[in-house]
C-alpha cells in the first residue's frame, strides 16, 4: 500500500527560512533510512506559498490567487510517498521523522488511492489508461 506521509508547513517554512545543518542532516538520514528500508518511492520539500498560486475551477469560471496563503499550519510543507504493507507501518515511520528542537513537527498520513478503491466505476480501459500513464512517468525519471 502506498501513502503519502505530509509535513505540515510552520512559520519559518513560510518564511522561506531553511532549517539549519543539524536538521537538514537528521533529515538526509531519515530518507537514507526509508530508502535502505525498500520503502521510499519519492519525496520533497516545497517553498513556501508566497512562491506559489492557488487555482480554483468552478461553475463561475477559473481564478488565479497568488500566495502566500493564511494559516500556515494548513499548508503542505513537503512529503515523502512510502510503499508499506499498512497504515499502522506509515504512522510508525512518521513517528522517526526528525525534529528540529523546541519546535513541533505536524505529518498527516494518508493513503494514495488504488484502482481497487473506485471500485467499477474505474473499468478495465480506464485501469489500463492509469496503467500506460503511469508507465511512461517512470520511464521519463
Amino acid at each position: 500500500m502506498r501513502f503519502m506521509i505530509i509535513i505540515k508547513a510552520d512559520e519559518d517554512s513560510e518564511a522561506g527560512k531553511m532549517p539549519p545543518m543539524e536538521a537538514l542532516t537528521a533529515m538526509a538520514k531519515f530518507n537514507q533510512d526509508m530508502l535502505d528500508a525498500g520503502i521510499l518511492v519519492g519525496g520533497e520539500g516545497l517553498q513556501e506559498s508566497s512562491k506559489g498560486a492557488r487555482v480554483t475551477i468552478g461553475a463561475a469560471g477559473t481564478t488565479v490567487t497568488d500566495g502566500p496563503f493564511t494559516e500556515a499550519k494548513e499548508l503542505v510543507g513537503g512529503f515523502w510517498i512510502v510503499d508499506v504493507p499498512s497504515r499502522a507501518e506509515a504512522i510508525e515511520w512518521a513517528k522517526r521523522c526528525p525534529t528540529p528542537p523546541n519546535s513541533d513537527t505536524v505529518l498527516e498520513v494518508r493513503k494514495i488511492l488504488e484502482a481497487e478503491d473506485f471500485g467499477e466505476a474505474f473499468t478495465p480501459e480506464l485501469q489500463e489508461n492509469e496503467q500506460r500513464m503511469r508507465d511512461e512517468v517512470a520511464e521519463r525519471s
